[in-house]
């Protein structure tokens, strides 16, 4: 089994980049994973419309981890030393009624010799486990329990003085999902080795898929070279036995033959899981293992009202703040404030545009984006005008000093804004989430006030200043 290592702040970090690996699957917007204290990790999904398999994923450890089935009658042989165990507990067996031969075992064609003889050495007193596990007879190590004694035998053979008395080698594992033998419910309970042949660390892709043959789905996975030979190697040596595919401690369906060497590629079959589940599965393996248990110790659901309640806040503030700009802008730089609102306007049209077409979600980070774009847009602007106005001082002409303002307080504005872009990519490559959100608006923006700038001012100026050639003097 997987051990917990004593490097809580390294495990935590480990489970940070895993949990964010298995969220940006699920395709939400803009989540937020980050550590809080210590030992917890805050998980914040806006948007989930099932939040029920959005906390089956983060739990999920995703330990998988191939093992051989035990071949040597281990447990059965241990069953009535087991039973001895309990009795010295005080444990009480199961009366005679029940330890009858069940429909499992008459259906199993009766008892084993070897279960014979664990209740033959039982005789003297009721038995506990003996009369509860049963072996199937048909895979080596694997066991039948009846479903309502499922949570008794669990717990039993959690005492310290029955898993001592547990064979070496051999450890014990529950399948996944409860299965029918005839009328019965039961729960199979396999002895495997104690050491896998391999483990999930190894695993480099996983896709789900629905069988062709059995319209069941599984999963498909992909080992890299060093487990895919380690993989081919061991099954190498154990054709003919059986090997069990171990998920976070549950056996995944029955044990298969191993037939041959098997390569990089495998399958897990899902029985009694949907095609939803399956995928989900393919993605907490491809994300890879959590290094440490966690448990869920506080969720909450905010309602959508209070988040539209923030982004109609953010969008009244960035009105506002929109409009002392033009207020501002026309009554310093007068007419050529004017044309650059209009430019302004044209921006903003192109930057939601842009937004849309990559289907960008406008939330409050994204909105202070854009906002901040808005003032670099304006800034630009700023640059432009006071190099007219120098050029005005120095005596040329309106057309002339346009055009050398423009030319002049290019590089500064090119400079600033890649300046500023490359910023916004180092945020969305690392950054996560709502920081991600804030880095696309605003390299959006950049670009859009880029164009507005440069070219849509100048085209205003331009169009203003073709229609009054004898123009003398400039409002700015």
């Amino acid at each position: 089994s997987k051990q917990v290592s004593s490097d809580v702040k390294r495990d935590i970090d480990l489970a940070l980049t895993v949990l964010r690996k298995r969220i940006e699957g699920i395709g939400t917007q803009e989540p937020v994973i980050q550590k809080s204290g210590a030992e917890r990790i805050v998980v914040e999904l806006a948007g989930i419309t099932d939040p029920g398999r959005a906390k089956a994923i983060v739990q999920q450890n995703a330990f998988l981890e191939f093992r051989i089935t035990d071949k040597t009658n281990g447990l059965e042989r241990a069953l009535p030393a087991m039973d001895r165990a309990l009795r010295n507990l005080g444990v009480k067996g199961v009366d005679t009624a029940a330890s009858r031969p069940s429909a499992v075992q008459q259906l199993l064609g009766g008892v084993t010799d070897s279960s014979k003889k664990a209740g033959a050495d039982s005789a003297a007193a009721p038995a506990v486990l003996s009369a509860l596990i049963r072996p199937t007879g048909q895979v080596p190590g694997e066991y039948l329990v009846p479903e309502p004694a499922f949570a008794r035998v669990d717990s039993l053979l959690r005492l310290p003085a029955v898993a001592s008395v547990i064979p070496r080698g051999i450890a014990l594992f529950w399948a996944g999902t409860q299965q029918s033998v005839g009328v019965e419910p039961v729960r199979y309970l396999y002895a495997l080795n104690d050491r896998p042949i391999i483990t999930g660390s190894s695993l480099v892709e996983a896709t789900a898929q629905l069988d062709p043959l059995t319209n069941g789905p599984v999963v498909n996975f992909t080992l890299d070279r060093p487990g895919g030979r380690k993989f081919g190697e061991e099954t190498g040596r154990h054709v003919g036995d059986f090997m069990a595919i171990v998920l976070d401690q549950r056996v995944q369906g029955r044990p298969p033959t191993i037939e041959s060497q098997i390569g990089r590629s495998g399958r897990i079959t899902l029985g009694g899981k949907s095609i939803e589940e399956a995928r989900d599965l393919a993605l907490t393996l491809k994300a890879g293992a959590l290094p440490i248990p966690l448990k869920i110790v506080e969720e909450r659901q905010i309602g959508p009202s209070l988040g539209k309640d923030s982004v109609s806040k953010g969008i009244t503030a960035g009105i506002v703040g929109t409009a002392l700009v033009v207020f501002i802008m026309i009554g310093y730089y007068r007419l050529s404030g004017l044309l650059a609102v209009l430019a302004l306007a044209v921006y903003i049209l192109f930057a939601l545009g842009g937004l849309a077409a990559v289907n960008a979600t406008l939330t409050l980070p994204g909105l202070a984006g854009l906002v901040l774009s808005i003032g670099i847009a304006v800034d630009a602007n700023v640059l432009i005008f006071e190099r007219i106005r120098e050029e005005l001082i120095h005596g040329k002409t309106v057309r002339l000093a346009v055009d050398e303002g423009f030319r002049h307080a290019m590089n500064a504005i090119v400079d600033s804004n890649v300046a500023t872009v490359l910023t916004a990519l180092f945020l969305f490559q690392f950054g996560t989430g709502p920081v991600k959100g804030f880095a696309v608006t605003l390299i959006m923006g950049i670009a859009a006030s880029m164009i507005t700038a440069v070219f849509v001012t100048r085209t205003f100026f331009m169009i203003w200043l073709d229609r009054r050639p004898a123009m003398s003097t400039l409002s700015i």
